[in-house]
């Protein structure tokens, strides 16, 4: 067409400041920092709103697939990745089996978690048989000592083959200091291993064997900015360590691959993924390698464990479908999702094929897989990917400054830190200042427990043994949801009590106090009955008793707790425990008349929770 004129053109963009006076008058006096803008765990704020003069001084828009510094993704022009899953391997025979069925279900990477004492020979002969190792990834992982001697039986198995060197995929997760930073052991022997297993593997081009497992972070509570400084500063303590054994960094740096995770911040995810590739870009480009291919980072992405549940576990689902959209958008290499039940049990049939499901959803049916990187240029994710960079940046320096990776962890300065972030978010989510839908916030009232015991580990993977040996610090962590868990199976196994919501006075607030007090007791498991409302606190305080209730909440407004609490206490008289929903004005005049139990939204839910069981004798 002629007319080329475009639209919109007779309105005038509004600028920065218009944006920020009419917010101004929409607040009403409110503290603009305090309503609208977000300070974020990872150390850095984040606006309301993004406009294009806030990428002017950034680099990442300018960037292209595929090229240096590969923020936008080590791929051109496809966005596919491998949909992986990993099988534990106490016969081959049986793993092979399991394999076999699951390429024909969607798979097209397997990660065989293979026992030290089961590496030979004939098990990868027997794993691997009918498996064609050129078409598909394939992933190994096994105690670091014999991650050696599995190397050299797979390169006599691709051998004999005749595999194409070029088309075998996948890797061997040999990461000894994994071990000492989650579990406290010294292996700075096996460490000596590494330019072994690059040399023995160095005619493989796309078969990597030196893992950075930073997903052991995230599943041990780290922030997104955590992880990623820290991986950044485990990859580069490897590649050092090669380097400065003779290997030759080219080869060296396309022998590590990252093995990450991934939480339930969705466009925060998408922009870690981002950062990592260009900070390490920007790392390997320092060892001046010969082809900046060498610079590319190859991530496996895992999708958290932390956040996941035990009670109301398909929200599980939920919580691995966001992250596995934020992997695929970030442009990952790999990804494994975790099953909903892994708090539980050894994943089912069911569970691992809906696993297997959620990724082929997005890349089959949403096509996630055909545009790569779409979040380029979005001003919100820009804005992320850099702040991301710039502080993990921060945690890389700071690491180096201590001597690199591995002095810091001998020191124990990485395992106090982690461990810090994880007592603060379990203080967090106590208070409910981080909600875990179906856990600390809206729990399903009538679910039970049904026998679900969260699965528990040593520091060595095995049964608790106390014996274990650990000469450095060990990052101790358990998933969000356990103390919230451990109290509601608790009260569950000993005496569930009943909960009666006295409601009267304001309809509004009465209704809204009574659905808030039943999704704060019924947290520990308790049973919880609501009502429509009472026309006297003696009408009320009567079916609580005909309910045979140990708690009586009296539900209404604070203007009205002057009212009706005391009247409705008195009458009690003893026979249950008193609750007041909210913290009214009048409170010292009811703890004058002898009422000592309030719930509101500063309540720490948790421990609250605790000293109501231990009032109930349970």
């Amino acid at each position: 067409m002629a007319n080329k004129e475009k639209l919109f053109t007779e309105f005038t963009a509004p600028t920065t400041q218009e944006w920020l006076d009419k917010i101004e008058v929409d607040l009403k006096g409110a503290d603009f920092q305090k309503r609208l803008v977000w300070r974020t765990n990872e150390g850095f704020n984040v606006q309301p709103f993004y406009r294009r003069e806030d990428l002017a001084n950034l680099k990442t828009p300018d960037a292209l697939p595929g090229e240096f510094p590969f923020v936008r993704g080590n791929q051109k022009d496809t966005n596919v990745w491998y949909v992986r899953q990993n099988i534990v391997v106490n016969d081959a025979a049986e793993a092979n089996k399991k394999a076999l069925d699951i390429l024909n279900k969607g798979i097209d990477s397997l990660g065989f978690k293979i026992p030290g004492k089961l590496v030979s020979k004939e098990t990868v002969e027997t794993l691997l048989n009918d498996i064609y190792c050129d078409c598909i990834e394939v992933n190994f992982s096994t105690c670091p000592k014999h991650s050696l001697e599995l190397a050299e039986i797979l390169v006599a198995f691709f051998a004999k083959k005749g595999y194409d060197k070029e088309k075998v995929v996948g890797s061997i997760a040999f990461d000894p200091m994994a071990k000492m930073v989650m579990k406290g052991k010294d292996v700075t022997p096996l460490l000596e291993s590494g330019p072994k297993l690059v040399e023995t593997l160095k005619e493989y081009p796309n078969f990597r064997c030196i893992a950075v497992s930073s997903d052991a972070l995230n599943n041990a509570g780290a922030y997104i900015v955590q992880e990623l400084g820290y991986a950044l500063a485990w990859g580069n303590e490897y590649l050092q360590q090669l380097t400065d054994a003779g290997v030759d960094v080219d080869l060296a740096a396309k022998s590590i691959k990252f093995n990450m995770g991934v939480s339930e911040n969705y466009f925060m995810e998408i922009a870690k993924f981002r950062a990592a590739r260009l900070l390490w870009a920007q790392i390997v480009k320092q060892y001046e390698p010969k082809c900046d291919c060498a610079c590319k980072m190859i991530i496996n992405a895992t999708t958290s464990t932390y956040n996941q549940t035990l009670f109301d576990s398909y929200v599980n689902l939920l919580r691995s479908q966001t992250e596995a959209m934020s992997a695929a958008l970030g442009s990952v290499h790999s990804m494994v999702v975790t099953p909903f039940d892994a708090p539980y049990e050894e994943a089912t049939d069911f569970s691992e094929r809906i696993a297997r499901n959620q990724q082929l959803i997005i890349k089959e049916e949403s096509h996630f897989d055909r545009i790569v990187d779409p979040g380029a240029g979005s001003y919100y994710i820009e804005h992320l990917t850099d702040a991301l960079a710039t502080e993990a940046w921060k945690i890389f320096l700071k690491v180096e400054e201590e001597g690199g990776f591995l002095a810091a962890l001998k020191a124990g300065t990485i395992q106090d830190d982690i461990n810090a972030t994880n007592v603060k978010r379990h203080g967090d989510a106590a208070k409910r200042k981080e909600f875990l839908l179906g856990t600390n916030q809206f729990p399903n009232f009538t679910e039970k427990s049904e026998g679900k015991k969260a699965v528990t580990a040593c520091c060595c993977g095995t049964a608790t043994d106390e014996t274990c040996e650990r000469p450095f610090k060990a990052i101790q962590s358990t998933r969000l949801a356990a103390d919230f868990e451990d109290l509601r199976i608790h009260t569950e196994e000993t005496k569930v009590p009943t909960a009666f919501m006295l409601t009267i006075g304001n309809l509004a607030m009465r209704q809204a106090r009574a659905q808030f007090s039943c999704n704060f007791l019924a947290c520990a498991g308790y049973k919880v009955i609501d009502n429509l409302g009472f026309k006297t606190v003696e009408e009320g305080v009567d079916a609580a008793l005909e309910a045979k209730a140990d708690i009586v909440v009296i539900c209404s407004s604070d203007d009205e707790y002057a009212e009706y609490a005391i009247p409705a206490f008195q009458y009690l008289n003893g026979r249950a425990m008193f609750v007041v929903a909210g913290a009214p004005a009048c409170m010292e005049d009811l703890k004058a008349a002898g009422i000592e139990n309030y719930i509101h939204v500063k309540c720490n839910v948790l421990e609250t929770l605790k000293e109501y069981n231990q009032k109930l004798g349970i």
